[in-house]
């Protein structure tokens, strides 16, 4: 039986420190999760919520203002142990773990040590951003949503919303990955290259 192509599209929304930076020790902690599991090229599992910080529960107003998010959505969203029970039962199967930046692995990995978690995903990490960089031969990494309308379309629902961040780049993907099948394919033959025109003249001469 042919293995499944699964991949991961993965986005997360962080705690921000206020403008001053007061607050001793602070670190990014997920406060929203936006998952989407992607086999043979067919959406079969999404998964969004917000996720309650641990260490620093009290947002701060800059955070609040940037995610148009509460303390109420926060406050009741699930605890940081069942967002990582969630991933490893998506991640059990092989999938390479698909994000745009390398930001969201990395706050994932230090939410799990500070908790004493085990880090959930064993997949192949990809970082889409650095791929559409390479591709396009530009210099500097580009925005999520500057890169879809850059192919002349838009993202899904609404920009810093973590599942429709996660459906954003997993469209991307699709975009980028069929334009580099495009790019591999071999250039059809001309008929140049099928009949030795020097042969054929010489043979009417």
């Amino acid at each position: 039986m042919k293995e499944k192509k699964r991949a991961i599209f993965i986005d997360f929304e962080f705690t921000m420190p206020d403008r001053h930076g007061r607050r001793k020790g602070f670190y990014q902690e997920i406060i929203e999760a936006g998952i989407v599991l992607v086999e043979n090229g067919q959406i079969v599992e999404q998964f969004s919520s917000y996720v309650a910080p641990i260490r620093f529960p009290v947002l701060s107003e800059r955070c609040k203002s940037f995610l148009n998010i509460t303390q109420e959505q926060v406050d009741t969203g699930i605890s940081f142990q069942e967002l990582v029970n969630r991933l490893g039962r998506m991640g059990q199967l092989p999938a390479s773990i698909i994000t745009w930046g390398n930001m969201d692995m990395k706050v994932l990995r230090h939410n799990c040590q500070q908790a004493g978690l085990l880090f959930p995903l064993k997949g192949a990490e990809v970082d889409l951003s650095m791929e559409y960089k390479r591709f396009f031969g530009d210099q500097n990494q580009t925005g999520l949503w500057k890169a879809v309308q850059e192919y002349g379309r838009e993202g899904t629902g609404r920009h810093h919303r973590a599942l429709d961040d996660a459906l954003t780049t997993y469209h991307i993907y699709k975009l980028v990955e069929k334009d580099k099948q495009y790019l591999e394919r071999p250039k059809p033959t001309t008929i140049g290259d099928r009949v030795d025109f020097s042969k054929l003249l010489n043979k009417f001469a």
